[in-house]
C-alpha cells in the first residue's frame, strides 16, 4: 500500500480503483482496464478473488489480512459465505484508506452476485459525491443491498460477466467511460475552491402529511442563508439523511418528520432502521427534532396490511399506501425512543412538541385524531428528557399550523450561530 500511495501521488491524472476477482473474470478486467486507461486514467486493481494467482495492486492476501484473517484459511475452509464476508470487510478497509488518503478518485466494481456482495459495502462506505459504479448481474432486481443509503451508480451487465462478446464489450466500454468521466470531474472539482458565498447545509425531513410545516421551515431557513436539503421520510430518505449528516457536510438538522421510527417499531414498509435519529446526536450537529407523522405506520395496498391489524384504524392514503394509526402504547414507545436518542446529543438540541396534532390527519375532524395517544407520546418525551440538557419546546398548535415550522427554523438558526461562535 505504501508503494501504491507514492506511485499514485506523483501522477497528474485520475486513479480509478478497479475491483474484481481475477480468478473468474481476468479477461474481462484486463479489457476494461485498457479502456479506462484509454480515457486518460490510471487503474489501481483490487482483487478479492479467493483463488486468484496474484498480479493485482492489492491482492486477496492483503485484503484478507485487513479483515484479520488469512487467505489460506479462506481457501481451505470450504465456506464460501465466510470467505465473502471476510473479503468484503477487507475490501471495505482497503477502499476507505485509499479514499481517505486521496490515492483514488473513482471506483468501478465488476461482479456477479458474489463479487457484488463483496464490493457493495466498500462502495457504500465512501463519502457521498465520490464516484462509485457497480457493474453487476444483480442490477435488474432488488438493488437495496448493493446501494444502501449511498449514491452508488449501478449498471446492469445484461449478459453474465463471463467472457467477452459483442454485447458484453458494449456494456464494459460504457462502464469504463462512465467511471473515467466521473473521476476526471471529481479531480477537477477537488481543485476548485469552495465559493466564499456558499451557503451552509441544513437537512430536513418531510412527509405528505407534514408538508405545510416543512415548507414553512424550509423557506425560513433559506431566509437565514442556508441551503436546505429535504428528505422524504420513506425509509431510504431517512437512511440517506443520516449518512449525509455523518459525512460531516451538514451545519444543522431540522428533523421535523420522524415517522420512520413508527415503521421500524411496528413493522411497516418505510422503516429507516434502528439507527434513525442517531447521526446528529453522535456527530455533534445542532438539531431541532419534532414528531411529525408519528401517528401512522405505513403499509402497502389495503389487502397487504397484516391480519393482526385488520381492526385497527386504517386510512388508504393512495392505492399503494395504507396508513395505520399508532396506539397510545406505540406512541409512548416512540416517545421513549426519541428521548433516549436525542439525550445522547453532543451539540445543542431542541425537541418541538405540536400539542394540537402531529400530522394533517391528527387534528379535530380527521380520522387519526387521538388526543389520548398524542398525550402518551408527549408524556414519554417529557419524562425521558427530564434532567437532561435537551430543551423541550411545547407549542399549543398542530404541526402544520402557521408558525410551527418557522419556530423550529428560527431555533435551529440560533443554535447553529452559537455553535459557530464557540
Amino acid at each position: 500500500m505504501a508503494s501504491i500511495r507514492s506511485e499514485t501521488a506523483s501522477a497528474n491524472i485520475p486513479v480509478v480503483a478497479l475491483i474484481g476477482t481475477r480468478d473468474t473474470k481476468g479477461d474481462e478486467l484486463a479489457w476494461i482496464r485498457r479502456r479506462i486507461e484509454e480515457h486518460q486514467c490510471r487503474v489501481l486493481s483490487i482483487d478479492p478473488g479467493t483463488f486468484s494467482d496474484g498480479g493485482a495492486d492489492v491482492g486477496a492476501a492483503e485484503i484478507a489480512k485487513r479483515a484479520d484473517s488469512d487467505l489460506d484459511s479462506l481457501r481451505h475452509g470450504g465456506d464460501r459465505g465466510t470467505a465473502i464476508e471476510v473479503l468484503s470487510r477487507g475490501t471495505r478497509a482497503v477502499i476507505c484508506e485509499l479514499v481517505e488518503q486521496g490515492v483514488i478518485h473513482g471506483i468501478l466494481a465488476v461482479g456477479g452476485s458474489g463479487g457484488s456482495s463483496v464490493a457493495a459495502p466498500a462502495l457504500q462506505a465512501v463519502p457521498i459525491g465520490f464516484p462509485k459504479l457497480l457493474l453487476s448481474t444483480m442490477t435488474s432486481g432488488d438493488v437495496r443491498p448493493y446501494v444502501g443509503a449511498s449514491d452508488v451508480t449501478m449498471t446492469y451487465s445484461v449478459v453474465d460477466v463471463s467472457g467477452l462478446n459483442s454485447v458484453s464489450e458494449l456494456i464494459l466500454d460504457n462502464a469504463a467511460a462512465a467511471i473515467a468521466g466521473m473521476a476526471h470531474t471529481y479531480v477537477a472539482r477537488q481543485t476548485q475552491s469552495r465559493p466564499h458565498d456558499a451557503r451552509p447545509l441544513v437537512t430536513m425531513t418531510m412527509f405528505g402529511v407534514t408538508t405545510p410545516a416543512a415548507d414553512e421551515a424550509r423557506a425560513r431557513l433559506e431566509q437565514h442563508g442556508y441551503e436546505v436539503l429535504v428528505f422524504h421520510a420513506t425509509g431510504s430518505g431517512g437512511r440517506a439523511m443520516e449518512k449525509l449528516i455523518a459525512s460531516g457536510l451538514v451545519a444543522g438538522v431540522c428533523d421535523l418528520t420522524t415517522t420512520e421510527l413508527c415503521d421500524n417499531l411496528v413493522g411497516g414498509i418505510l422503516s429507516a432502521g434502528p439507527d434513525r435519529l442517531r447521526a446528529a446526536s453522535l456527530c455533534g450537529v445542532p438539531q431541532v427534532v419534532s414528531v411529525g407523522a408519528v401517528d401512522m405506520v405505513n403499509f402497502g395496498p389495503r389487502d397487504s396490511v397484516p391480519s393482526q391489524y385488520s381492526k385497527r384504524t386504517l386510512l388508504q392514503h393512495n392505492p399503494s399506501i395504507t396508513l395505520m394509526r399508532t396506539t397510545a402504547d406505540e406512541m409512548s414507545a416512540i416517545g421513549k425512543e426519541v428521548a433516549s436518542k436525542v439525550a445522547m446529543a453532543h451539540a445543542p438540541t431542541s425537541v418541538f412538541l405540536p400539542l394540537g396534532g402531529v400530522s394533517s390527519v391528527d387534528v379535530p375532524g380527521q380520522p387519526f385524531f387521538d388526543p389520548e395517544a398524542d398525550t402518551a407520546l408527549f408524556d414519554a418525551i417529557r419524562q425521558g428528557l427530564s434532567g437532561t440538557h435537551v430543551e423541550i419546546q411545547e407549542l399549543p398548535m398542530a404541526i402544520n399550523d402557521p408558525g410551527f415550522g418557522r419556530a423550529m427554523a428560527d431555533r435551529l438558526h440560533d443554535m447553529i450561530q452559537v455553535t459557530v461562535a464557540s
